[in-house]
């Protein structure tokens, strides 16, 4: 006997399965991103580049929450600024990817989820979890202006080793 009400309740469901994107049940459009520094306490600075203005402002170690898209079919992409007195700062630019869940559209979301759910709602893209990077010390040595030659004074242990070697003791 044929049951009209399942019927309609299973043609319903796979509707919905079908007009929606695989990335988009399966993924997310906003990524939490965790940034660390060496050493830590550095000022970070995040900017969207397509939009050109400011979004965030911390302290490493830090969270932030970033979309992934930046437009219809568009990935987002950020500046990241870490910098603390005394070192020199680091500028990474930050790209969404394409999220591996977006290919699943040729199995299950079809036409529809590949061509404008998944970039209407940016699930097509994917953010790293993590950004960390080692800032290098800057060198605290003092250069001067002799007669149109430069004296540098630095500190031993600030020289590399190759150029140890070639140093002259002077009593």
């Amino acid at each position: 006997m044929f049951n009209k009400k399942l019927f309609l309740i299973f043609i319903t469901l796979l509707s919905v399965f079908f007009i929606t994107g695989c990335s988009s049940l399966v993924s997310k459009s906003d990524y939490p991103v965790s940034i660390t520094s060496t050493p830590t306490g550095a000022s970070v600075i995040i900017s969207d580049l397509k939009k050109g203005k400011e979004i965030f402002r911390g302290v490493t170690p830090c969270n932030v929450t970033l979309k992934a898209k930046a437009g219809f079919f568009s990935p987002a992409k950020y500046s990241v600024t870490i910098k603390k007195p005394g070192y020199e700062s680091q500028n990474i630019t930050l790209t969404a990817n394409l999220d591996g869940w977006y290919l699943g559209n040729f199995l299950f979301g079809g036409l529809v989820g590949m061509l404008i759910v998944d970039p209407a709602t940016g699930a097509m893209w994917k953010l790293p979890n993590n950004v960390s990077v080692t800032l290098s010390q800057i060198n605290t040595g003092v250069s001067m202006k002799y007669q149109n030659k430069e004296i540098k004074i630095v500190f031993y242990n600030d020289i590399p080793k190759p150029w140890k070697q070639k140093l002259i003791k002077i009593n």
